[in-house]
């Protein structure tokens, strides 16, 4: 028996209008060819659905249950079509993103509330974790997309690269804010905030201030950037530091309370990607943020440049 949902649509119209012409002119079909599908119907269910007396369908016992059975039938059809298409509109589904810390205070929940807009049944998990802990989620297909420092590549990992450069943030009324590079010359022997000595950005700027003969003075180590900022603010120190940082900085801060934000030069690098499962498919809701997310990193980029440029 293979039962058709137009069979089961047209079925329901002729019991609610209790008209097989009235039911033909709802379902956009010839009188004749509404006949013919209930006739082909009761052919197929073996039983009458209709008792045909001068021209009147009364309804049997059994097209009563077996309307039953075609409203549950429909409604379900119905509910898996609005589903499907708030998918399709990204107003509906689940994405899973982890990220770094540089970028879990300002950077991605900004992104993520403007890319939530709209979409009330889009479920969202969002943490933070260590760059090495999220590859690991990645490639193990925990977690949807991964924003972190850039890993060494691997197979089950897919990833877009990007090499930042590093900025570095003065007091604002330091002498050295209106420099339009800052160079280890001019931060000779001046206190610093650095991330821990096996962080990439820590041995390049350590390594700059060496190949220069220039004191690098490491007042506060730290693990993230983010609190340095406090410390830069109350005059404690300086600091080159990564790009998603002083960008974050940007968007948070007040006009008045802004930091000032220079060009350090040697360049001083830190990579970060864009990371997605190498063996999975990715969902609508996937690709759609990481369009939003490519687009981010750009604008953070040029919003960086003209601020230093400036």
């Amino acid at each position: 028996m293979h039962l058709s949902l137009r069979q089961l649509s047209t079925f329901r119209e002729v019991m609610r209008s209790g008209s097989i012409s009235q039911a033909a002119r709802t379902v956009g079909r010839t009188q004749p060819a509404v006949s013919t599908m209930v006739q082909t119907l009761e052919d197929q269910l073996g039983f009458a659905l209709f008792v045909r007396k001068q021209g009147k369908l009364t309804p049997t016992p059994e097209a009563h249950f077996f309307l039953e059975e075609c409203e549950d039938i429909l409604e379900r059809v119905d509910r898996t079509e609005r589903t499907l298409e708030r998918i399709s509109s990204l107003q509906s589904g689940k994405l899973k993103v982890a990220c770094h810390p540089a970028a879990s205070s300002v950077f991605l929940p900004r992104l993520l509330t403007g890319f939530l807009d709209g979409k009330d049944d889009l479920e969202v998990s969002l943490i933070m974790r260590s760059s090495d802990v999220i590859e690991d989620l990645i490639a193990s297909q925990q977690f949807d997309v991964g924003f972190s420092e850039t890993p060494e590549p691997r197979a089950s990992i897919r990833q877009t690269d990007y090499d930042l450069e590093c900025v570095c943030i003065l007091p604002p009324d330091d002498p050295l804010a209106k420099a339009r590079v800052v160079t280890p010359q001019d931060l000779d022997g001046r206190p610093m905030a650095v991330l821990f000595d096996e962080h990439r950005t820590a041995v390049q700027t350590e390594a700059a201030f060496q190949d220069a003969g220039c004191t690098f003075h490491k007042r506060l180590e730290l693990r993230t950037f983010l609190p340095g900022l406090q410390f830069v603010a109350a005059g404690a120190c300086v600091m080159v530091c990564d790009m998603i940082t002083a960008y974050s900085h940007l968007l948070q801060a007040p006009e008045n309370a802004r930091l000032s934000i220079r060009r350090f030069t040697p360049r001083i690098s830190n990579g970060v990607s864009i990371l997605t499962p190498g063996y999975a498919t990715q969902s609508m809701a996937s690709r759609a943020f990481i369009t939003r997310l490519h687009a981010a990193v750009d604008q953070m980029q040029n919003d960086i440049e003209a601020v230093v440029s400036a």
